[in-house]
Parts: C-alpha cells; structure tokens; sequence
C-alpha cells in the first residue's frame, strides 16, 4: 500500500517507466559516456516525461546510482558447486557474460564515473563495491566451512576480477574460458 492507502501492483505502469528509464540510461552511456546527456534525452528516450523522472528520482545522479545499484542485484546469484575451484570458475565466467553483454561496458563505465560524481556517486560506487564483497565473503566463507582454504576477497578482486574488467576496458584481448580458468589457477596457486 502507498500513503494513500492504494494498493501497488509488482510490475504494472511503474516497472515499466523504470525499465525503459534504465534502458535509456545505459544506452546513452553506452553511446556517448557519462556526463554526455541530460535527464531530459533520458526521459525522451525512455517516452517518458523528464518531469516524472525528477519526481521519482530528483537528479541524474540518483537516477544513475540506481541503475547501478539495480544492475548489481539483478545479477546472477553467487555460485554453489561444491568446490572452491568450481565456485570461482563459474563465477568469472558470469562476471565475464555479464560485462561483455549488450550494456555490461556501459554498465562498467558508470561505476568509474559515479565516483567521480559527488557524494552521490561516491555513495553508489561504495554501495556497489559492498555488496560485491559481501557476496564474494559469502562465497569464500562457504569454501571455509567446507574445509577448504579460500584466498580472501582482495585477492578475489586483485586476481580475478581486476584482469577481466582491465580486458574488457581497454579492449585487451577475449574473456575466453582459457583465460578464465588460468586467472583461478593463478589465484589458488
């Protein structure tokens, strides 16, 4: 129920307006980098009105924040195999589906621009960054319990997920599954 007492629908009008709204965002930073459009060519994009967009969010850096922020938890859940090997194989290979997918660099692109973007993009970049560790702890401290001995979640970050982004970045080569499984053979050498 909202403050009027009206019930809310999961999904209806309002999901939609905020997917499209997300879409519109990612494209145009995909197009033209952060910093390069106004929450009016969003709105227009989105064929929303950029007066419901102030409304809901009431800047583009809030807008911003919660695509990323919204991107992150829509990702796939941490993996479970049963082994530590198995568990970081599997995930570097989604890490690695779901940054060279269709908005993945642009998604990339605006987690290093929010932090360069206020006390709100700062706030969204750590957000991010916390919520990617928590995960990865969950993941390590599994590992743990099993009777395995997990690196810890910077080494997971320094080794694994630093080289993808780098690659995908800068364009340095394929996230092949070679590749992938060298990067975990490295980091549980």
């Amino acid at each position: 129920m909202d403050e009027q007492g009206r019930a809310r629908r999961p999904g209806g009008r309002s999901a939609r307006v905020r997917a499209a709204v997300h879409q519109a965002v990612t494209g145009l930073v995909s197009e033209r980098g952060y910093g390069n459009f106004t929450v009016g060519e969003v709105a227009a994009r989105a064929g929303v009105a950029d007066t419901s967009l102030y409304r809901r969010w009431g800047n583009l850096e809030a807008l911003l924040s919660d695509v990323l922020l919204t991107r992150l938890n829509a990702q796939a859940p941490m993996p479970d195999t049963g082994s530590l090997p198995g568990d970081l194989r599997t995930y570097a290979a989604n890490v690695a589906r779901e940054v060279t997918g269709p908005d993945g660099l642009a998604v990339v692109r605006l987690t290093i621009a929010l932090s360069g973007a206020g006390r709100q993009g700062l706030q969204a970049r750590d957000e991010f960054l916390a919520e990617r560790r928590r995960q990865l702890q969950a993941m390590l401290d599994r590992a743990r319990d099993r009777g395995e001995d997990p690196p810890d979640v910077l080494g997971v970050l320094d080794h694994l997920l630093a080289p993808i982004y780098m690659r995908v970045l800068f364009d340095a080569g394929p996230l092949t599954p070679d590749y992938l499984d060298g990067l975990v053979n490295r980091l549980l050498a």
